[in-house]
């Protein structure tokens, strides 16, 4: 038959077509790559809805940090100006613009969970919609292929046994294993392969072409969620521009003087002001300041003669107290160092001799280290040089009515160096079988005082006793307050 030369055979003989009649391509694959691409476009999808979510629970988490700042009050805050215009009004400004902030994040959270993830939701469904459709159909289909072909491929195969047992057998076949017969049947199912190949080509045809539409949608979806994700943050980028910007405007309106004018206002009493006076030690008062006993009988400079080697006199400060006491000191300064004794006798303990002109002496021993040191303290016979001899007698006199009338003598200031004895506790009183040498009274005036100098000169004053040598009380032995001479 002339239609024969047309039918379509497997390539195994020396004659051969354009196509084979079971080609060797997998008819799924088309459909296989179209669903990869729909898996992609539903993972991108996925990614900006986790993107966008990721950004509605940040929003949500900033609401919640910006309640936690202004919900404390601010330290301390009695320090600053209560009125507007100072500290305490931008740190309202401040929590108030906060708050606001608070709020516009809690808006824009609602609006991405609301308006945006749903677009992309639904978009999701459509994508997921759209792989069951190809599956159900354009895969079912190339599954029908494969099974035609197969079909068809076993008739070939058996037309392949036949024709070759044809050759061998001289031509004697079946009537059902005619290859004229299994030839048709070849035919006949390699029609409904191509049957089922064109339809299943039909519809990936349908399919490729739906796909274009469909990315198209998909990628529109994709910029209207963007878009709308856009306006609601930059929605709230303006509004936080408008709130921070008044901020700074806030805190730009303070004068720097403003909070310290009103902080020394309101706490001028606890301020110092710049305008008094400082304070001076003449204008203080304490406790017994003007108490008998911190008062001397007589105070100032006399010159005591050196125990070095060339000898002369040096200068010091001296003061006989209440407590009968005749103390040196360096100067008179109680400021500059702390005014204690150089050396201290205690004149009840001491002997007194007689006034020669200017120069009187005083026996005895230092008592300024204490009870341990003043028994093994050396005794020393000072010997003393007024300013003049009427201020000699002045302090002889003071001196003497301290020290008692059974510890002055007659002795005058001997012009050798000053004697040195070291007496030993125990030591201090003649054994009981002595007698101890009677005090020498003679050409002293009865009642052991001596007149008065008409004149006081300016180095000693004795204030203290009146002409009589009678001690007067609420009077000072000197005209000026201790360290001002």
């Amino acid at each position: 038959m002339s239609g024969q030369g047309n039918l379509p055979y497997r390539g195994t003989g020396g004659l051969g077509f354009d196509e084979e009649a079971v080609p060797d391509t997998d008819p799924s694959d088309t459909s296989k790559i179209l669903l990869e691409r729909l898996q992609a476009y539903k993972h991108a999808c996925g990614y900006l809805e986790d993107y966008i979510s990721a950004t509605e629970k940040v929003e949500k988490a900033h609401a919640k940090e910006y309640e936690k700042t202004v919900s404390d009050p601010l330290k301390e805050g009695q320090h600053f100006d209560q009125s507007l215009g100072g500290i305490a009004g931008l740190f309202e400004n401040i929590r108030s613009n906060t708050q606001g902030l608070s709020n516009s994040h809690l808006e824009t959270e609602k609006n991405l969970k609301g308006s945006v993830l749903p677009i992309l939701g639904r978009l999701h469904a459509e994508i997921k919609n759209k792989s069951k459709e190809l599956s159900g159909g354009a895969v079912k289909g190339s599954k029908n292929v494969d099974k035609a072909r197969n079909i068809t491929q076993k008739h070939i195969e058996l037309l392949g046994q036949h024709t070759a047992s044809f050759s061998s057998s001289g031509g004697k076949v079946d009537a059902s294993n005619d290859p004229y017969v299994l030839q048709r049947g070849v035919h006949h199912r390699l029609g409904k392969q191509i049957l089922e190949e064109n339809n299943n080509r039909d519809d990936l045809i349908a399919v490729q072409n739906s796909f274009q539409a469909f990315e198209g949608h998909v990628i529109q979806t994709f910029q209207q969620a963007l878009s709308a994700f856009q306006q609601f943050m930059g929605s709230q980028s303006e509004q936080q521009k408008g709130m921070y910007s008044d901020m700074v405007a806030t805190a730009q309106r303070i004068p720097p003087d403003f909070e310290f004018k009103g902080f020394v206002k309101r706490n001028n009493q606890l301020l110092i002001d710049p305008s008094a006076p400082k304070r001076s030690a003449s204008n203080i008062s304490f406790p017994n300041q003007n108490h008998a006993s911190t008062q001397p009988l007589i105070a100032g400079t006399l010159e005591r003669k050196s125990r070095a080697v060339i000898k002369g006199f040096n200068t010091h400060y001296y003061a006989v107290t209440p407590s009968k006491f005749l103390h040196q000191f360096k100067d008179d300064d109680d400021f500059r160092n702390d005014p204690t004794p150089e050396l201290s006798l205690y004149l009840p303990d001491c002997t007194v001799g007689s006034v020669s002109g200017e120069k009187f002496n005083v026996k005895g021993k230092d008592a300024s280290k204490g009870k341990v040191g003043g028994a093994l303290a050396m005794s020393h016979e000072l010997a003393f040089k007024a300013h003049s001899a009427a201020d000699a007698q002045r302090w002889w006199k003071i001196i003497s009515e301290a020290a008692g009338a059974h510890n002055v003598t007659n002795e005058l200031p001997s012009p050798t160096s000053p004697v040195e004895s070291r007496n030993v506790s125990g030591q201090q009183y003649p054994p009981q079988n002595q007698k101890v040498a009677p005090v020498q009274t003679q050409g002293l005036p009865q009642g052991g005082s001596v007149p008065s100098a008409g004149a006081t000169p300016a180095s000693a004053t004795g204030g203290a006793y009146s002409a009589g040598g009678v001690n007067s009380p609420g009077t000072s032995g000197v005209s000026r307050a201790p360290g001002q001479y």
